[in-house]
Order: C-alpha cells, then sequence, then structure tokens
C-alpha cells in the first residue's frame, strides 16, 4: 500500500506541467535616489581609504614601538596587518561579488 502510493505520487509529479524560469528583472534605480546612493558610496570608499591607511600607520608604529623590550606589541602590529589587508580586499571586491550574486 505504502509502495503504491510513493509510486502514485511519483507519477503525478512527473506528469506535472513544467513552470517554466522564474522571473528576474534587472535591478531598476528608484527614482532620485540615484545620485544621493552614489554619495554614501563615495562616502563609504573615502572612509575604507581612511580607515585601511590609519589601520597601517597604527601597526607600522606598533611594531616600531613594541621593537625594544615589548615584543608583544611588535606581535600584535604585525598580526594585525593582515586583517587591515583583508577587510580592505574584501571593502574593493565588494562590488562585484553584490553584482556577480545578484
Amino acid at each position: 500500500m505504502l509502495i503504491a502510493h510513493i509510486v502514485d505520487a511519483a507519477q503525478a509529479y512527473l506528469a506535472a506541467p513544467d513552470p517554466g524560469e522564474a522571473p528576474n528583472p534587472a535591478p531598476a534605480e528608484i527614482p532620485g535616489l540615484g545620485p544621493v546612493a552614489d554619495m554614501f558610496l563615495g562616502w563609504g570608499k573615502w572612509a575604507l581609504l581612511v580607515g585601511g591607511v590609519l589601520g597601517m600607520f597604527i601597526c607600522g608604529g606598533m611594531m616600531i614601538l613594541g621593537r625594544r623590550n615589548r615584543s608583544a606589541t611588535a606581535v600584535d602590529g604585525a598580526t594585525g596587518i593582515p586583517w587591515v589587508l583583508g577587510g580592505l580586499t574584501i571593502a574593493a571586491i565588494g562590488a562585484t561579488v553584490v553584482s556577480t550574486v545578484l
């Protein structure tokens, strides 16, 4: 009885019409918000640029100051560099990744 039910369900599923492709409209700008969005994206890029330069300066300073008798500070500065570079890399490829996914 169970096998007959499974076979009937499978036949009904296979006989169902193809639903077709789901609609996938292209992104459209909200009227009037394009310049505002560009302004905010520009501000974000500028903030990331300043943050990246400041992060590298701080890491370099920690390495310089920790050179003598404070090796943990130098190590913390050196381990911060990959984090700064990783954050900048993610920020740089963010638009490409989002446009690829959407």
